[in-house]
Formats: C-alpha cells, sequence, structure tokens
C-alpha cells in the first residue's frame, strides 16, 4: 500500500513535462542535479537555526538592544486568585459584563477589580520588548544577509535580465553548489521559523504566517526537486529584498527611534509594493505562467506550482492593505500602529473600560509599543 503510494506521488507524469523522466535528471558527466534526496538535510540545519538563534539572541540582540536602550515597561502583575485564573485560562481572556458580575460573586472582589485583575493577567502574557526587539534583530540578520547571498548567486545568472532563458533546456538544466546551499539555507529558516512560531511573537495574522510559511516551505521543495531552481532562485531573492527592511523598522521602533523606524518603514511600503504586487505578478508570474507553455503542454506540476504562487501572491495583497492602510495615516499625520498587533494595556484603559460596559470585549489594540507614531517623535 505504501509503495503503491510512494510510486504514485512521484510519477513522472505529476511533475515532469511530458517524455521526460527522473533517469533524465541523474548526474552524470559531472553534471549535478537537483534531486529530493537533497531536501533531507534541511530539517537538521532548521534545529541547527534554532540553536544558533538562541545564542545569537543572548550574546547579540540582548547586549544591541542595551546599546539602543531598549527599555522594558514595569508590569503590575496580578495577585493570584485560583476562581479568576481558572476561568482565564478555561473559558477565555475577555469576560462579557455577565460573566464579570458572576466572577465578582464568587471572588468576592467588585466588578472594577475583576476587570483591572483580567487586564494585568492579559498583559503578564503579552510578550515583553526585549523579546520582540531580540526576534526582530534574528530576523533582520537573516533576511539580509540571505537577500546579499541571493543576489550573489543570480546576478550574474543570464535568466536575471532575460527571464525566458529560465526554461532553456528545462528541465534538463544542472545545478550549481551555489544554487544548492542558497536554496538549503532558505528552506532551513524557514523549518525553524514553523517550528518556533508557537513560542514567537503572536500577531493577528497568526493563521497567514502559518500559511505562508507552509506554502513557503512546499514551494521551495517542489522548485528543488521539480528543477525550477531557476525560477526559485528569483522568487526568493525577490522576497529578502523587503522583509530586512520591515524587521529594522521594527528595532527602530523598539528602541524608540521614531523617525528612523517611520522613515525605513516607507521605504519598505515602497519596495513591498513594487516587488510582491508588481515585479512578482506581472514579471515572475508571467515567467512561470506563459514560457513554460511555449515548450511543453502543461501538466500537474505546472499547475501545482502556480497555485501556490496564487496562495502566496493573495497573502502578499492581504499584507499590502495593512501596509497601504498604515503608510495613509502615517503620511496624514494620523497616528499609526502595527495593525497585526495587540497593544498593551495600562491602567488609564478601566475608565475606558467602565465607560464602555465594564468587562465588554475590548478592541483590538497593537502589541505596546506602536509601530509608527508620527505624534511621538525622537529625535535620532
Amino acid at each position: 500500500m505504501l509503495q503503491t503510494l510512494y510510486d504514485y506521488f512521484w510519477w513522472e507524469r505529476l511533475w515532469l513535462p511530458a517524455n521526460l523522466t527522473w533517469a533524465d535528471l541523474e548526474d552524470r558527466d559531472g553534471r549535478v542535479y537537483a534531486k529530493a534526496s537533497d531536501l533531507y538535510i534541511t530539517l537538521p540545519l532548521a534545529l541547527l537555526f534554532l540553536i544558533v538563534r538562541y545564542f545569537f539572541e543572548l550574546y547579540v540582540a540582548t547586549p544591541l538592544a542595551a546599546l539602543l536602550n531598549v527599555k522594558e515597561k514595569t508590569r503590575l502583575r496580578a495577585p493570584s486568585n485560583p476562581i479568576l485564573e481558572h476561568f482565564y485560562v478555561t473559558s477565555g481572556k475577555q469576560p462579557k459584563q455577565a460573566e464579570v458580575d458572576l466572577l465578582s460573586r464568587q471572588s468576592g472582589l467588585s466588578g472594577r477589580q475583576v476587570e483591572r485583575w483580567f487586564r494585568r493577567r492579559r498583559n503578564q502574557d503579552r510578550p515583553s520588548l526585549l523579546k520582540k526587539f531580540r526576534e526582530a534583530s534574528w530576523r533582520f540578520t537573516f533576511y539580509l544577509i540571505a537577500f546579499i547571498v541571493g543576489m550573489a548567486v543570480i546576478v550574474d545568472k543570464p535568466w536575471f535580465y532575460d527571464m525566458r532563458k529560465v526554461w532553456e533546456g528545462y528541465p534538463i538544466q544542472s545545478t550549481i553548489p551555489s544554487q544548492y546551499w542558497y536554496y538549503m539555507i532558505e528552506l532551513s529558516f524557514y523549518w525553524s521559523l514553523l517550528f518556533s512560531i508557537a513560542s514567537d511573537v503572536k500577531r493577528k495574522d497568526f493563521k497567514e504566517q502559518i500559511i505562508h510559511h507552509v506554502a513557503t516551505i512546499i514551494l521551495i521543495s517542489f522548485s528543488w526537486f521539480a528543477n525550477y531552481v531557476r525560477a526559485g532562485t528569483l522568487i526568493m531573492a525577490l522576497h529578502d529584498s523587503s522583509d530586512y527592511l520591515l524587521e529594522s523598522a521594527k528595532m527602530f521602533n523598539y528602541a524608540g527611534w521614531k523617525n528612523t523606524c517611520n522613515n525605513i518603514f516607507i521605504v519598505f511600503a515602497i519596495v513591498f509594493i513594487i516587488t510582491r504586487l508588481v515585479i512578482l505578478p506581472f514579471w515572475i508570474l508571467h515567467c512561470t505562467v506563459v514560457y513554460p507553455l511555449e515548450l511543453y503542454p502543461a501538466f500537474f506540476g505546472y499547475y501545482f506550482f502556480n497555485f501556490m504562487m496564487g496562495v502566496l501572491q493573495l497573502l502578499h495583497i492581504f499584507w499590502a492593505y495593512f501596509i497601504l492602510r498604515m503608510a495613509h495615516k502615517f503620511v496624514t499625520g494620523k497616528l499609526v500602529e502595527d495593525e497585526r498587533s495587540d497593544r498593551e494595556e495600562t491602567e488609564s484603559s478601566e475608565g475606558e473600560e467602565a465607560a464602555a460596559g465594564g468587562g465588554a470585549k475590548s478592541r483590538p489594540l497593537a502589541n505596546g509599543h506602536p509601530l509608527l507614531n508620527n505624534n511621538h517623535r525622537k529625535n535620532d
């Protein structure tokens, strides 16, 4: 049974154009071709990335945070209360007014005290400013290095300038060591992000982030063993071109350098829109959708790859909506926050809660530190 499924999964008609087999992609005459077995190394490399990340955050990002004067806000802890803690863990973090009244009677506290307890308890679960800074520092470092390495890998290749050459000779296209390591490192990094997503800073687009990581892992893996390597290197470099800008903006935001943060964010928004909403759909997707059909009839792998590319493109449109909304508020002088985050609640929000109906579900706020705040700038 398993052997049948295995044979069907690797059926050449699924992944390769007509009249070609996996035997055509076996190494010969000193030419090395991409193979699915190459990808096994990415799982131990992903674990290695997690170890390197741990030491990077401890010995590089933490001292850097101190150097940039990243200060943590003092958080008031919720006093021990088994009744309220049980409700918080089992029923929810945002009790409704009727639930607040019931908890008030059960715990012997006033409704305002119950609301205050839940507010402080929610703040305890929010990631610290240092944790967010260290995470952004790690991603900034990787994305910047990956972008530089990616450009070094592709800038001297003819298909970087003429995308028809992406498919010249496909799929009988040999690979070189720089392409191999670029692929393995990128795929390993995204595996490490998927492994650590449960412990990383959670934002409103948590589900979209999971979809993005899974889609990216599938795309990179498929493009390797189906020998879409030339297209894959272009796509990876394109994505890395804006990611490091966003992470650096976050770092300066957490450090309180608002002018620097805002300026970098505007640059990021411009680069993101150009690369993800212009170059990707009108150049890269055109290259992967139109040009292959000039050489081969469409096959399952062709549809699969472009379907996953479509998933990524939809995610880019989703994120572009938030980016443009933030940029618009910034340009118009309004307060701009990271639309994906939950802001830390302060004691001053107690009056707001009372005015809004006590324990009623509060509106989503950003994670304590707005990404852009045009009203409170600090000189760089």
